[in-house]
């Protein structure tokens, strides 16, 4: 029952004597179930990972590869001279202020 000096608020009631908790509830994080990925990377193995850990070196090799590669296409993927081909028949000049090209028939 709740009088008038005392108002209930969901859970709780509020009053001159302070806050009563009618009950006390605890939010605990678990993670019961291993994550997606490595769920993932162990059906599709065909059997060559077995367990987690095995998974986790998996995915880091697979990061590692994959920043080694991303490294050699950004910094060394070329040369710094363009190699340019003209089609048959036509030349390419070189301005000294602007971009080569094909020079132009008249």
């Amino acid at each position: 029952m709740v009088d008038d000096n005392n108002k209930k608020f969901g859970s709780f009631e509020v009053g001159d004597s302070g806050m009563k908790f009618e009950g006390e509830q605890r939010y605990t994080h678990s993670y019961p179930e291993t994550p997606k990925i490595i769920q993932w990377v162990i059906k599709y193995s065909g059997g060559y990972i077995k367990d987690e850990k095995q998974v986790s070196y998996v995915l880091i090799g697979f990061v590692a590869v994959a920043i080694i590669i991303s490294l050699f296409l950004i910094f060394g993927g070329g040369g710094n001279e363009a190699e340019f081909k003209a089609p048959p028949g036509q030349k390419i000049i070189y301005p000294e202020n602007a971009p080569p090209r094909l020079q132009e028939r008249f």
